[in-house]
């Protein structure tokens, strides 16, 4: 399928395609991945958004921002299963996609090979700093990453970590405000010695 795409101000020709946008919570992640699909509705294209079902913090179903936008979504057990649920869809979103299994990388180098346009949201760093599941693979083979930042709660710098405020070591605990806060690298730095 042949289509045109809005990107940065310039049309561009293209048969698939991966778009990452990564950052630290509230950064506005999935402000962006929605804000690009109204965009793709609008303009006739035929949408399919996903997210892992794993993610239950505002719908067990939709796509919600921390502004309370929201799109409807199908929730995933496993990213395998976007292959066989994205064949009509001309645009596939995904939310929150560190929490998918790293098969995630393959499937979306797949759908774009398939001719689709595959927009990917999701944290780059878990609260630890640590690279965040499939996500540096996927922004390794994208054709487009948008790195978002929030505002550092103590500085107002931009943020560079999510910050855990509770004490867990778990690498995935769904959480709000109540459980993280959007830090600067200085600012982290400074807690992480104290």
């Amino acid at each position: 399928m042949e289509k045109y795409e809005e990107n940065h101000g310039r049309e561009l020709f293209t048969r698939g395609r991966i778009e990452v946008i990564c950052g630290s919570m509230f950064s506005g992640k999935t402000e962006e991945l929605i804000r690009r699909l109204k965009r793709a509705r609008i303009a006739k294209q035929r949408v399919e958004i996903y997210k892992p079902a794993v993610d239950t913090r505002y719908s067990e179903e939709d796509v919600v921002s921390h502004d309370s936008n929201a799109v409807a979504s199908t929730p995933i057990e496993s990213s395998a299963s976007l292959l066989l649920m994205t064949d009509e869809a001309d645009v596939v979103g995904i939310d929150e996609a560190q929490f998918f299994d790293d098969g995630l990388v393959d499937v979306c180098r797949e759908l774009a090979c398939r001719g689709k346009r595959v927009i990917i949201a999701g944290l780059d760093m878990d609260f630890k700093g640590v690279p965040f599941g499939p996500m540096p693979a996927l922004c390794a083979i994208a054709e487009d990453v948008t790195k978002v930042h929030a505002i550092c709660v103590r500085c107002g710098d931009l943020a560079y970590i999510s910050h855990r405020i509770v004490d867990d070591d778990r690498r995935v605990m769904l959480g709000e405000t109540q459980e993280y806060e959007p830090l600067c690298r200085h600012c982290y730095e400074e807690l992480s010695k104290a």
